[in-house]
């Protein structure tokens, strides 16, 4: 692994919140560290999928993630593709690539992000430049543990249409407004033929079903709500 040439302030620990941290998940928080720096470490860490940075104008937050929040990750993961699927939709799959833009002087990954209305634009973009392409059109959050810093505000400055949060029960989509804040809305700009609310019951920690039937469970009863004949 590359070194990083930078002196580091000292680390801040702070705990989570005690009625939503997974036991698994850390988090750490470094105060003024600049945007070379922050870039640096990044690029030290590239390959570490499971230890996601979120940076705010100096505040460097570190975060590993627990098997909770990978479990719900994979499976939000795959019920947004198969609703896509289902409404023949294209997307354009970004997974939980870092965005970065120096001007804003904030950072992050996504648990996951998609690409909807742009999808043609970034269909064959290996990567993002945030002077010629658009920011993803919705983007993931598990929220299992609570953040140190306000991700949804970062989301807001790059100006994410959409963001779906999970906290391990309830599922929230939440909208990009004319005023750089996000509302809560009963259904997708994306995918408004689904009720989003029915979708959490799909999402199963306790095993009384395993992975695959769940989703083919899930993909009937989409069918369904489609109006699909079963089995098409």
């Amino acid at each position: 692994m590359t070194a990083v040439a930078t002196k580091l302030p000292e680390a801040r620990a702070q705990p989570t919140q005690p009625e939503r941290a997974a036991p698994a998940e850390q988090h750490l928080l470094l105060p003024d560290v600049n945007w070379d720096s922050y870039v640096a470490i990044g690029a030290a860490l590239a390959d570490r999928p499971a230890l996601r940075l979120t940076y705010d104008r100096g505040s460097l937050e570190f975060m590993t993630t627990s098997r909770a929040h990978e479990f719900y990750k994979k499976w939000w993961n795959r019920i947004i593709e198969i609703i896509a699927e289902e409404l023949n939709r294209p997307i354009a799959p970004g997974g939980n690539m870092t965005f970065q833009q120096a001007d804003l002087h904030r950072g992050l990954e996504g648990d996951e992000c998609f690409w909807i209305e742009h999808e043609a634009h970034m269909r064959r973009r290996l990567t993002w430049d945030p002077d010629v392409d658009p920011p993803p059109d919705l983007f993931l959050e598990i929220e299992v543990s609570r953040s140190l810093l306000d991700r949804l505000a970062i989301l807001a400055a790059l100006r994410v249409p959409e963001v779906w949060t999970f906290d391990g029960s309830v599922i929230r989509v939440l909208c990009f407004q004319a005023d750089g804040t996000y509302q809560v809305q009963e259904r997708s700009r994306f995918f408004s033929e689904v009720p989003l609310a029915d979708l959490a019951r799909f999402v199963d920690p306790n095993g009384s079903t395993d992975y695959l039937s769940a989703m083919r469970a899930f993909r009937e009863w989409l069918r369904q709500v489609l109006g699909k004949p079963a089995g098409e």
